[in-house]
């Protein structure tokens, strides 16, 4: 596994993460602890160091089972955790002291006396990102919190908490069906020499292929209530689809395996998210997968910038996005 190093930090990652927020209930379906362990520990057998959670996923259940799994192996993971959300995804809450209880709440669970990557999940509108970033700061200085970051926040929002503290990463979803950031964000992002960490780069598993139609879908996944997966959206999405698979079989790579290596060739960190070894390793190897100039037009032609149709989240969630 190829590595980087974390932006305005000394942290070395894999080039590529691992998700693992689809490992709690109430996510993608059905989930089995015993083998989301397994799953974690091969990542770490085959390179795959930078681990990626938050508070609220599972309501403290995904960062437990990440404590469980990095047991005896604290020192071969690069742990990311979130905070902001109150549980059930209630609230915003970026209040310093709110930061101060979430990190020592977060600590716990991971069972580990400092967290790698501490992101503030979303930009609560009610509090400055400078109070917020400035709270994040004093756990550095204490050694809790190794470095900081944002997740999907507006290009303006990282340049002022940038100037609070550095940041050392923007965690954005961002696929070849979610671009908006290219505009202003990503430019911004390399100007301050931060890393920017792509989720959901398989565009929730859609751009994978194996979703066929809304039934196969389990009847608690919460992707039966994104709008790309509903109705019409959803056939017009398979077509796109259909015409990135061509091109991967071309190449000698899956879908999964095209989607991840062309958010690695735009310079992104990605993190895919999945709970079974067979995914994980198949993830993995997107590195391997060497994209030229002309795959990169090609793939544009067949899945060009807002093409997709339908957006990622609900209408209410939309609202939270680059903050």
């Amino acid at each position: 596994m190829k590595q980087r190093t974390l932006g305005n930090s000394d942290i070395v990652v894999s080039s590529i993460g691992l998700g693992i927020m689809g490992m709690s209930p109430g996510m993608y379906g059905e989930t089995n602890d015993e083998e989301s362990i397994k799953t974690i520990h091969r990542a770490l057998e085959i390179g795959v160091t930078l681990l990626d959670t938050a508070d609220v996923y599972g309501n403290g259940h995904n960062e437990e089972l990440l404590g469980r799994a990095i047991k005896g192996r604290r020192d071969q993971a690069v742990i990311a955790t979130k905070f902001t959300y109150t549980p059930n995804y209630e609230s915003l809450n970026g209040h310093p002291d709110y930061v101060k209880k979430a990190v020592e709440d977060s600590l716990r669970r991971l069972g580990t006396e400092y967290i790698d990557l501490y992101y503030q999940h979303r930009v609560d509108p009610n509090i400055p990102i400078e109070e917020t970033v400035g709270a994040m700061a004093d756990l550095v200085r204490e050694g809790k919190v190794r470095s900081l970051g944002l997740s999907e926040a507006s290009a303006s929002t990282l340049r002022r908490a940038h100037a609070v503290h550095p940041i050392s990463a923007l965690q954005s979803e961002y696929s070849l069906w979610s671009r908006d950031i290219e505009d202003e964000i990503l430019p911004t992002v390399r100007e301050l020499g931060i890393t920017h960490v792509a989720y959901s780069p398989l565009s929730r598993g859609f751009i994978s292929g194996e979703i066929r139609q809304f039934e196969d879908l389990d009847a608690n996944d919460l992707r039966r209530y994104m709008p790309r997966f509903q109705g019409n959206n959803f056939q017009k999405n398979i077509e796109i689809v259909d015409k990135i698979k061509e091109i991967a079989v071309e190449k000698n790579c899956t879908p999964s395996q095209l989607a991840i290596a062309w958010t690695i060739a735009n310079n992104a960190l990605p993190i895919p998210g999945t709970k079974r070894i067979n995914y994980l390793e198949e993830n993995a190897n997107s590195s391997n997968v060497e994209l030229t100039p002309e795959d990169l037009a090609r793939i544009e032609s067949v899945s060009p910038k807002n093409e997709v149709h339908g957006t990622r989240y609900m209408s209410a969630l939309m609202t939270q996005l680059n903050g």
